[in-house]
């Protein structure tokens, strides 16, 4: 199930894709500061720009730890640009460089997961979380791609250690709201998305994650509700199309609940296989 943590991305979990920038280049590096800015992603350098700036870096910088930032930059930048294999191979010479260093480890697990290799990217983000214990990107990721796999209880335990690091980021109590919600802790998930609805106005991910909850304990009108305030905000949100239909048709509201399932499945083909794991049948 990708529901949740595809959202996430779109709504900006650009903590949780932490990428890393240049802190302490050489002083030939500082000598040129517009390939220097370029490879940091500064000053709005478009993902090229950035791999330009970076490239040119490669060309003097010959400390291995500097190496390993520009490589990880340059990575980042292909990522941006869904050239995966090459970040990989930029990650993967960003490791070599410097071992100790695990951004291009979390980095190099986003692109694989961004591939569809769930276990090479819970691999890179194990490694990233072995050298950092409190790494709170790697812990989110790696719970996006738990969740992805449909292992959400491994992933809200990731979003909890994620949330204790980084309480203050929002999406992620939205995130552990929807993992809680599917795996049944439903008074608990409750509680996170009325933090997230609270601290997250006018975005229809909370809404549209309580409605399951609302969904899974039969309370129809509300699932109603919450569907219907998310759609006024992403009117194709197929999920909540979908949830709305479903309670629609609980509560005797033929015609409408199949008009809400017809355009769901239009929208996302997959989307009745998706809930029917969540125990959810029409």
């Amino acid at each position: 199930m990708t529901r949740a943590l595809t959202r996430w991305i779109t709504y900006g979990a650009a903590s949780a894709l932490a990428l890393t920038f240049i802190a302490a280049p050489t002083a030939r590096a500082q000598s040129d500061a517009s390939n220097v800015d370029l490879c940091n992603g500064r000053n709005d350098a478009s993902p090229d720009q950035q791999i330009q700036g970076c490239t040119e870096l490669l060309k003097s910088a010959d400390n291995n730890k500097v190496l390993a930032i520009i490589y990880n930059n340059r990575g980042n930048a292909y990522v941006a640009k869904a050239e995966y294999d090459l970040a990989i191979k930029d990650y993967e010479q960003a490791i070599q460089d410097d071992p100790q260093f695990p951004k291009p480890l979390n980095n190099r697990g986003v692109a694989y997961q961004k591939k569809g290799q769930y276990d090479l990217a819970i691999h890179d983000f194990d490694a990233a979380i072995k050298l950092d214990p409190d790494y709170a990107n790697a812990f989110a990721n790696r719970g996006e791609t738990y969740s992805k796999k449909g292992d959400f209880s491994s992933a809200a335990k990731d979003f909890d250690a994620a949330i204790r690091l980084q309480p203050k980021l929002s999406v992620l109590w939205n995130e552990r709201c929807w993992a809680r919600a599917i795996v049944g802790d439903l008074p608990a998930a409750l509680n996170d998305c009325n933090a997230a609805i609270q601290s997250m106005p006018g975005d229809a991910s909370p809404l549209d994650s309580r409605g399951l909850i609302y969904l899974k304990s039969s309370q129809w009108d509300s699932a109603i509700a919450d569907y219907t305030a998310a759609l006024k905000i992403d009117s194709k949100l197929a999920t909540s199309l979908y949830g709305r239909g479903m309670a629609e048709l609980k509560k005797g509201n033929v015609p409408s609940g199949n008009a809400d399932i017809a355009t769901a499945k239009s929208l996302d083909p997959k989307i009745a296989e998706e809930f029917s794991g969540y125990g959810l049948k029409e």
